[in-house]
């Protein structure tokens, strides 16, 4: 049972069903280009600025996992969605501020965006009574500019280095730490924005060997992030269409 803000016209779920099929296409094409499954690639459907009901329709053709970057928006959104009848996997995507941390734990399923051992223990606290701990990726700063966001590599920092944001989140008790995520610095090619991505994880696994997961790849790269090695994309135009401006 839908209401009025959950109820998908027939001609947007024609449109979501199209995008869908092209991204998946692509998706599909890369992983074979790449020798790799396409099991080990999940699609992130980003979703901020679309409505609640493209999340249904998502999820009724099949989409597992949504991602949503601001908390404004996501908290509201993902419970209209669960009034629907509809659960998808919630990963929260964006900048999180520490006190924002409460409101996220309670609809997200995995945060990607820990770039802080502060704001690691603000989700760990937060995150105490789930039934199990909070998967959260660390967001890494491939360019080691502080102001985009992200944890630095080869930064002893005790806040927003790699080696402590990772080790932060590892002991937490109200989390788990499941890999990395980055997005490709304005000015850089993907191809060098992944490949030294690659590095980083590589690096990163040899200390968290459990710790798999790598999101990177949005809708206009996403093939080269799967060519190096991406476990999840984020893809919001590619199958939504253009965003609507924000309010």
């Amino acid at each position: 049972m839908t209401d009025s803000s959950t109820t998908v016209r027939p001609d947007r779920r024609a449109e979501l069903a199209a995008g869908l099929a092209r991204v998946r296409a692509r998706i599909a094409d890369a992983c074979a280009a790449a020798g790799r499954d396409r099991a080990e690639v999940t699609m992130i459907a980003v979703t901020k600025t679309y409505p609640a009901s493209d999340v249904v329709a998502l999820a009724d053709l099949g989409v597992t996992d949504v991602g949503e970057n601001r908390d404004q928006e996501a908290a509201g959104k993902a419970d209209e969605v669960a009034a629907a009848g509809v659960t998808p996997r919630w990963h929260f995507i964006g900048r999180l501020q520490r006190n924002k941390a409460r409101s996220v734990v309670r609809y997200a399923d995995v945060v990607q965006s820990v770039d802080s051992v502060r704001l690691a223990r603000a989700l760990d606290a937060a995150a105490t009574g789930r039934d199990g701990p909070l998967p959260a990726l660390v967001q890494v700063s491939i360019d080691g500019d502080p102001a985009r966001g992200g944890a630095l590599p080869d930064s002893a920092d005790p806040d927003a280095g790699l080696g402590p944001v990772a080790e932060a989140v590892a002991t937490a008790p109200g989390l788990r730490l499941a890999g990395l995520m980055a997005v490709a610095p304005l000015g850089w090619e993907p191809e060098r924005a992944f490949a030294r991505l690659a590095e980083v994880y590589e690096s990163f696994r040899s200390v968290h060997p459990g710790a798999v997961a790598l999101s990177a790849g949005m809708s206009g790269d996403l093939e080269i992030a799967i060519r190096y090695g991406a476990t999840h994309v984020r893809v919001g135009s590619a199958l939504l269409g253009m965003r609507p401006t924000l309010r």
